[in-house]
């Protein structure tokens, strides 16, 4: 851990230089401070949970106005939105740079710890009952086996892989809220199917069409029936959306829309999120959640990984403004505390900011901003010219491409 604590204090010690990227600057050095950070807010999580010492080591934080509800979702959802973020890192090929070295560690300790967490024998065992915030945090560790699952799901033994099954199948008695929760029952049913079991295919049916329905137009839903301005269209709505409908479509089950449509909505998104990124790499604190930092940009991150960026928008482009966005708030003092967990706050510490429902745990939402490290190294989305996001184009008196509303269709 003093090992951890050291690389976190060089690391925030750097310099912030948003500035100094720009169309054709230097590359080498922003995917090193991706996987440093990564590595810095992963590894107090898994190190300990894989030894089953997470409840005991983690400090927790829980929001002002916290409701009382069971305190033992901090560890799920620390876990699950972790992994949802870095597997697909995991899954890259083993190697012997500082790099390498540093992900074989990291899957080490997930692999152990997904152990963990459904073993009645582990401390850490997780909670599975109880409470219905479960759901929402099983939603993202099922997302974490289907996005990566050679260097998860396929690594766990028989067991434990049935210990999950039960697990998830326990989540039914879960009366999911009226709006984006209802993916979180959808996600989990998807890995259920995905995974050789039989779904509940009614509350499957159920949770596509209305998320379809509360589609606005212009690459926005409504989060139930009322439209709130905030990111859970990025947090929650487009993601698991598409990957659902994706795996769908794969096993030839009939959805409201194609994946490709919700793709393109999805496409559409991003290109209001980049926007939105501003000369200084900052970007606007509004809406429920802002402690869940970076993860406002989880459909910018998914699409970079796996879908290919929208119209538009470069690699080089969309890594300089991510990159730059990172360094600008995590270069503030107090977004860690003296252990190295995350804590409340949208730039630093700030537990004010925090909803009912928020405690430290949820605030590793953030890695999923990490899904192109799943990219290997040489890749395109790394190597790529530096290029000015648009918002810096514009700011500056340079041409930048004009936006329009978009009635996006099959």
């Amino acid at each position: 851990m003093k090992k951890i604590l050291f690389s976190l204090s060089m690391m925030l010690c750097l310099p912030f230089a948003y500035a100094e990227k720009t169309a054709g600057g230097a590359t080498e050095n922003d995917r090193k401070y991706w996987t440093e950070l990564c590595y810095n807010i992963a590894a107090p999580v898994l190190q300990y949970m894989s030894k089953g010492e997470l409840t005991r080591n983690m400090e927790v934080e829980f929001s002002p106005t916290w409701d009382n509800r069971n305190p033992r979702v901090v560890y799920m959802e620390a876990f699950g939105r972790l992994m949802a973020g870095i597997s697909p890192y995991l899954a890259l090929p083993e190697d012997h740079t500082p790099e390498g070295l540093q992900r074989k560690q990291l899957k080490a300790w997930a692999i152990q710890s997904y152990v963990n967490a459904v073993d009645p024998a582990s401390p850490d065992c997780l909670l599975w009952s109880g409470a219905d915030q479960v759901l929402v945090d099983a939603a993202y560790l099922a997302q974490s086996f289907m996005r990566a699952p050679d260097a998860t799901w396929n690594l766990l033994d028989k067991t434990t892989q049935e210990r999950y099954i039960e697990a998830f199948k326990g989540l039914r008695t879960i009366r999911p809220a009226y709006n984006n929760w209802l993916l979180f029952r959808a996600m989990v049913e998807t890995f259920m199917l995905w995974a050789g079991q039989k779904p509940d295919l009614f509350a499957l049916t159920v949770a596509l069409q209305k998320i379809e329905e509360w589609y606005l137009s212009d690459g926005w839903y409504s989060d139930g029936p009322e439209m709130a301005l905030d990111y859970y269209n990025a947090f929650v709505i487009h993601p698991m959306y598409t990957e659902i409908l994706e795996v769908l479509e794969q096993k030839k089950i009939r959805t409201p829309i194609s994946w490709k449509l919700s793709l393109k909505r999805m496409h559409r998104f991003d290109q209001f999120m980049e926007r939105l990124i501003s000369p200084e790499a900052t970007f606007p604190a509004f809406g429920r959640s802002v402690v869940y930092r970076m993860g406002a940009f989880q459909t910018l991150a998914l699409s970079a990984w796996r879908y290919g960026l929208a119209p538009g928008h470069t690699n080089g482009q969309i890594r300089n403004a991510l990159t730059a966005t990172m360094k600008r708030m995590f270069a503030a003092e107090g977004n860690f505390n003296k252990s190295g967990y995350l804590q409340l706050g949208f730039v630093g510490h700030q537990p004010h900011l925090s909803n009912y429902y928020t405690n430290n745990g949820s605030l590793y939402l953030t890695a999923l901003v990490f899904l192109p490290l799943g990219l290997p190294h040489t890749g395109d989305f790394w190597t790529a010219p530096a290029e000015k996001w648009t918002s810096q184009k514009a700011w500056s008196g340079e041409a930048f491409p004009i936006d329009n509303h978009q009635s996006i269709k099959q």
